[in-house]
């Protein structure tokens, strides 16, 4: 079916595709405060890393990756299993057609059912908006219900010039009681996981989370 968006579980093969699209935020942006480009194994091995525990998921449209997001540990310690860090690129002429809002919606359903209450974005943010760094990442996430918690005054430096970094946080579920142990994604039933994808699938939209 012609324009139809497919969001799926990345897959370590996918590394050399969806680093091409993370290098412009690298090369030509403060995006991403990296200097360097990882190499395609690089890539690869941050995917290999996230989906032990996290899921990592890419957005297809006729057949051609069109960006990708992820989940990850937020700080690492075992009191905070039940928050996650997020993180989203998109190709650059696949922008504003849904797709960041798509990917973020299927995240934040899998990290339900992994009992994650919390989500953290952390956006760099320009004091002025310039040819690298604008405010969009930022007004993006409050679209999708982020709030600003925290900020890091000209904590990042490039392309000559001091950039902010602030923290975005979007709380997803009640903290009342015990949440319940965290899940790895490799430990949901596949039950739960054809859940959301049949909730969140149609109207042109197909999600497939399972291998």
């Amino acid at each position: 079916m012609q324009n139809t968006v497919k969001i799926r579980l990345a897959v370590p093969g996918d590394a050399e595709e969806l680093c091409k699209i993370y290098a412009t935020y690298v090369e030509k942006t403060a995006v991403s405060f990296e200097y360097q480009v990882p190499s395609a194994a690089g890539f690869r091995e941050r995917i290999e890393d996230t989906i032990r525990k996290y899921p990592y998921l890419v957005a297809e449209k006729n057949g051609e990756l069109c960006g990708y997001a992820c989940t990850k540990a937020f700080v690492g310690r075992k009191a905070y299993e039940h928050a996650a860090e997020v993180t989203i690129y998109l190709r650059e002429d696949r922008k504003r057609q849904g797709l960041g809002k798509l990917l973020y919606q299927v995240l934040e359903e899998i990290s339900k059912a992994q009992h994650i209450l919390n989500l953290y974005a952390c956006v760099g943010y320009p004091g002025e908006e310039d040819e690298y760094l604008t405010r969009n990442s930022a007004q993006f996430h409050e679209h999708l219900g982020y709030q600003t918690v925290g900020i890091f005054h000209n904590c990042g430096y490039k392309f000559g010039r001091w950039y902010h970094m602030i923290w975005m946080e979007k709380l997803i579920g009640v903290h009342q009681g015990d949440p319940g142990e965290f899940i790895p994604l490799p430990d949901l039933e596949r039950r739960v996981l054809e859940e959301i994808a049949g909730t969140l699938s149609g109207g042109g939209k197909e999600v497939e989370l399972w291998r």
